[in-house]
């Protein structure tokens, strides 16, 4: 492989491995392969090599890249080819305008769950106490704390791996006097403690018995731990979930759960089963698909 060898800059001298030629020779060799968004990806990767954002990156397009940013480069797009999400090669990835880091121990942070923190955002009462089960990078919590000063979160996840990465993202924006990190499995993190105002989560729900419409790279290269259920049961988390509303959801405390296809019916009636609960629906995301659980204790 090699995709600096595509074209040249126009200003740079004959032969010179310019930016616009090391990018269209990554694009060109990424869709040959396969892989999805082939330019976009290689706009990332590049930009990741320089230091640079799109725009100073086509500013400078005839810049010719040395021998050390060409083999960066050349790692970077064959890790790319061989199904490495981009996301993990740039170690960070945006969420609601925030920059986060991300790594294997969690998932990558996508535009469905941006649209759980809207419905989030829409039932949290004023200094609201709010819990996000299962935080992995901390997306979530990060997103409500941000854009809601007035919430207290705590964030919970049984991967210690995970939690380090949500420390850091929190460290980061600097709300570690809003957002409580703890380790434990659902509820056990906050057993004892007084109910919470929102419950938020995004928990897994792919049975790993028919995980029809899994993408490969994501099956490949994403956290088992946050992806797959109990085999055969594609409601084992919310059902997890579920069993602790009773002590763990104040009155007029809202739940806001992601969930997924082949997930969404059995999660729904997992809410559905706990009398305490009302107005329990089932709302699509942006494509229709359904997607988001939505419950109300009175």
């Amino acid at each position: 492989m090699n995709p600096g060898r595509a074209g040249s800059g126009g200003g740079a001298r004959d032969g010179a491995h310019t930016v616009l030629s090391v990018l269209r020779g990554a694009e060109q060799w990424l869709q040959r392969r396969g892989v999805d968004a082939p330019r976009r990806s290689a706009e990332l990767l590049l930009g990741k090599v320089l230091g640079v954002g799109r725009l100073q990156m086509y500013l400078a397009h005839d810049r010719p890249l040395d021998e050390a940013e060409r083999a960066a480069m050349r790692q970077l797009v064959a890790r790319r080819a061989a199904g490495e999400p981009v996301a993990y090669l740039l170690g960070s990835w945006a969420f609601r305008g925030l920059e986060l880091e991300v790594s294997p121990a969690v998932l990558i942070p996508r535009p469905e769950t941006e649209g759980l923190v809207d419905l989030a955002l829409a039932r949290a009462p004023r200094g609201a106490r709010v819990l996000d089960l299962g935080t992995g990078s901390g997306a979530i919590a990060l997103a409500l704390a941000m854009e809601r000063p007035d919430l207290r979160l705590v964030a919970t996840d049984r991967s210690r791996n995970a939690l380090t990465v949500a420390a850091g993202n929190v460290r980061r924006h600097g709300v570690g006097d809003r957002v409580e990190l703890r380790a434990g499995d659902w509820w056990e993190a906050v057993a004892g403690e007084a109910p919470f105002d929102l419950v938020v989560g995004n928990p897994p729900y792919i049975d790993p018995q028919a995980p029809a419409g899994l993408a490969a790279d994501v099956a490949a290269h994403e956290p088992p731990l946050a992806l797959y259920t109990a085999p055969g049961d594609p409601a084992s988390c919310y059902r997890a979930i579920a069993a602790g509303l009773a002590g763990g959801l104040a009155a007029g405390g809202s739940v806001v759960l992601e969930t997924g296809v082949g997930a969404s019916e059995p999660a729904l009636r997992c809410l559905r089963e706990q009398a305490f609960l009302v107005d329990v629906q089932l709302v699509p995301d942006a494509a229709g698909i359904d997607r988001y659980l939505l419950a109300r204790r009175p």
